[in-house]
């Protein structure tokens, strides 16, 4: 997983931008997380009408805090919703969506 790190104040950033968050600078690196991190947050979805995650409730949307600081919004899998705890730890757990696309989940570590 890749976050920016901004070349003038240092700040770290998901997702990414063109420019930094904190600063506006434009100087921006990536740089590898550790794929590391814990619940922040999270709700269960056990209903929705939007076409393509009507198939997939239940699911757990979390904002996840990496060790790095930065918080990533995404989802917990390789678990039943009801073991997702505030404060779990997870590791990223990318899901092919084709050969160019890859989106960062998480699931218990």
């Amino acid at each position: 997983m890749l976050l920016q790190r901004c070349g003038a104040c240092g700040a770290l950033q998901y997702y990414p931008r063109g420019v930094c968050a904190r600063c506006w600078g434009t100087a921006l690196a990536w740089q590898e997380a550790s794929g590391r991190g814990t619940v922040y947050t999270y709700t269960v979805t056990y209903r929705t009408e939007t076409r393509g995650f009507r198939e997939e409730t239940p699911y757990v949307v979390a904002w996840v805090e990496l060790e790095e600081g930065v918080q990533v919004l995404t989802n917990i899998v390789g678990c039943a919703p009801e073991a997702v705890r505030i404060g779990m730890p997870v590791v990223v757990a990318f899901e092919d969506v084709d050969d160019a696309v890859s989106i960062p989940r998480f699931r218990p570590a």
